[in-house]
């Protein structure tokens, strides 16, 4: 028998989990659901934004240059994160870099927008050094706002059976 459609008396069919995915949180699309897996980016987002940004200040480069690396360590260590935990769950390295890059982009190219956004928008907060406070809470406020941003966009992806949904079939 299918249970992936069920009558609930009312002769309207509703889908089950693991349906169709028209907004009946056939993904798992839940707010927790969705806050895990932003965090999740944002942890791998934060260390490469901040080594970036501390690398590319520390050695006295231009705006342009450390923000090119700091988003460029931001996507490699978000996606590495997801490519290691799948790969753990014995996949293919092929087959999780497909996974990572279907899992993540969006979700850090949403977050790296925000941030660096605040960042550049922050006035003297590009031209501070690692010692100011102003870095650093630019930097920091800037990924706050990009968990609270993201959040809902990860949300609406999973719903849709995108984003981090592809990668809880591995966990």
């Amino acid at each position: 028998m299918d249970h992936s459609t069920h009558d609930s008396g009312t002769g309207h069919h509703h889908t089950a989990p693991g349906g169709d995915g028209h907004g009946h949180h056939a993904h798992g699309a839940t707010w927790a659901t969705a806050m895990r897996a932003t965090l999740h980016c944002l942890t791998g987002c934060a260390v490469g934004e901040i080594l970036g940004m501390v690398v590319g200040t520390a050695l006295m480069w231009g705006n342009a240059p450390t923000v090119v690396l700091a988003i460029a360590l931001a996507f490699v260590f978000g996606y590495s994160f997801t490519l290691f935990a799948v790969v753990r769950a014995g996949v293919s390295l092929k087959a999780a870099l497909k996974v990572a890059l279907a899992a993540d982009t969006v979700s850090i190219a949403v977050m790296e927008l925000i941030d660096n956004g605040i960042v550049a928008l922050v006035p003297g907060a590009l031209d501070a050094h690692l010692s100011d406070g102003l870095f650093w809470y630019a930097l920091l406020g800037g990924l706050a706002l990009a968990f609270v941003i993201t959040t809902p966009v990860n949300k609406w992806m999973i719903g849709r059976g995108k984003g981090h949904a592809v990668v809880h079939a591995y966990h």
